[in-house]
């Protein structure tokens, strides 16, 4: 583990460094696979508020 010694005999201990790594842009697969989520996500809230709605009994 890297360290440094400072003039009063102190230990300064240093984290590893990660290894890093670029990240890839999404396929056109995995837009499309996004889109679905988002679309059915959206249909999701809105028939929850839809049936909280009709079940609050506001006219």
């Amino acid at each position: 583990m890297p360290f440094t010694k400072e003039e009063g005999g102190l230990l300064n201990n240093f984290a590893p460094e990660t290894k890093t790594y670029t990240a890839e842009p999404p396929t056109a697969t995995q837009k499309r696979n996004y889109l679905v989520m988002g679309m059915a996500a959206l249909a999701l809230v809105g028939g929850l508020l839809f049936v909280a709605y009709s079940a609050s009994g506001v006219s």
